[in-house]
């Protein structure tokens, strides 16, 4: 097999603006239509016209980039901003619905030293850099490949009692990734990708996480919290071996039945040790770029809420009016403890809301950190009901722990023993050179 290339979706918007290098030619046999790219101010302004697909081809490698104007990073995360972007490689825009998308055509491992980059910083062990190198090659190539593969799950399921649904990278249908969170992150050149980030990706060039001889999808999120969680709390009804709840120390196997509320309550009230319990600004770092450092206090956290402003905000963010929340209600647990199951219980309305993301979504402005929680009612000093949220980790917790895999990196832990750990029974396989 030789390298292939990605297609990553950056930005989708009525009208994008965008600047070429002169190393690029128009691809007009790409359009079922008339172009309708203009030149004004050093910016090509394209607008949605009669045809599907427009190209940009690179035709001078690596001194060819493109930039794209107000790009939405951080979408709907409490870090969201907007940033000019810059990339190479080939430039695609495709028409989806009403709005227009662009889309940079790119090599693997091109797009792996950026997506590094941009996950990881330049101060990393190079541990964590090939850690990290391999997982996000390998549910790359995961979902590309899940792509080509018809998808029956049902992930939506909206009754009077109850709302479940997930979304998940499949969602996206006419290129294979995007840009944001939503995936993993890709900034193209923007950041400049550190040597040691490049010598990471290179050291591993075509390797892959396999479980039985098959590609892993190989999660990751930013703070476990102190336990791994399973895919099937955060997704479909299914689970892998290689994504298991595992304490995330290194007694793996000495984990509390989270599922059990008392213990759950216990664990998200104390400060387990974990290696991603930590307050280490350098290796903190190494993970949190500039807009993540904002992010405070992920291991454990707390949110406050009055009953008016809950209710609200529950209204808003879910579109139903429930009244006045009256209570929140967990249904089910996952073995970290998060939540696979809300009840939520208003003066006009009671409702089960899941999975994970689904509750993270309801209950912030943006999305709380996780969905591991444990809800304390009181009174305030106007004789309001407060509800205060206290909660574990930062993320899903499926998979590898990135400020986890930071602190078993500056340990001496090799990036095969940090595989090990946060994906058990899988191992390294080489998918090309």
């Amino acid at each position: 097999m030789t390298e292939p290339f990605v297609q990553v979706g950056i930005m989708s918007a009525t009208q994008i603006d965008f600047d070429l290098s002169p190393h690029y030619i128009y691809k007009e046999e790409a359009c079922t239509g008339k172009s309708s790219a203009t030149y004004s101010e050093g910016k090509i302004r394209w607008r949605q016209q009669l045809y599907d697909e427009l190209v940009f081809e690179s035709v001078d490698g690596d001194s060819a980039s493109f930039t794209l104007f107000n790009v939405v990073i951080g979408k709907q995360f409490h870090w969201q901003r907007v940033e000019d972007q810059k990339f190479r490689g080939n430039l695609k825009f495709i028409v989806e619905g009403d709005q227009i998308t662009a889309v940079n055509v790119v090599p693997v491992e091109k797009y792996l030293e950026s997506v590094v980059s941009s996950e990881m910083n330049a101060t990393a062990s190079p541990a964590l850099l090939q850690a990290h190198a391999v997982i996000s090659r390998s549910w790359l190539f995961h979902q590309m490949q899940s792509k080509t593969k018809e998808n029956s799950c049902d992930r939506f399921v909206d009754t009077d009692e109850s709302l479940i649904r997930w979304q998940d990278r499949e969602d996206h249908l006419h290129f294979d990734v995007c840009a944001d969170d939503h995936c993993q992150r890709y900034q193209g050149i923007t950041r400049i990708s550190s040597p040691k980030a490049i010598e990471a990706v290179c050291s591993t060039r075509g390797q892959v996480l396999t479980s039985e001889g098959e590609l892993c999808d190989a999660r990751f999120s930013k703070c476990c919290g102190g336990a791994m969680e399973q895919f099937s709390t955060c997704w479909e009804d299914k689970d892998y071996t290689y994504l298991r709840p595992l304490r995330d120390n290194g007694d793996v196997d000495n984990l509390p039945d989270l599922t059990d509320e008392a213990e759950a309550k216990k664990w998200i009230l104390s400060s387990p040790d974990a290696f991603c319990n930590t307050t280490d600004k350098q290796v903190l770092s190494q993970v949190l770029n500039d807009y993540d450092q904002e992010t405070h206090h992920f291991y454990r956290w707390q949110v406050s809420y009055s009953q008016t402003q809950l209710s609200q905000l529950v209204a808003r963010r879910s579109g139903i009016d429930y009244g006045l929340i009256q209570d929140l209600v967990p249904i089910e647990r996952g073995p970290s403890g998060r939540i696979k199951q809300l009840k939520i219980i208003g003066s006009l309305r009671t409702r089960i809301i899941g999975k994970e993301l689904e509750i993270r979504h309801t209950l912030s402005e943006s999305h709380l950190y996780s969905s591991a929680f444990v809800v304390d009612k009181g009174l305030d000093d106007n004789g309001e009901i407060r509800f205060v949220l206290h909660g574990a980790g930062w993320g899903h917790g499926v998979g590898l722990c990135q400020i986890g895999a930071a602190v078993m990196g500056v340990k001496g832990y090799t990036y095969s023993d940090i595989l090990n750990h946060y994906y058990p029974g899988s191992e390294i396989t080489q998918m090309y050179k």
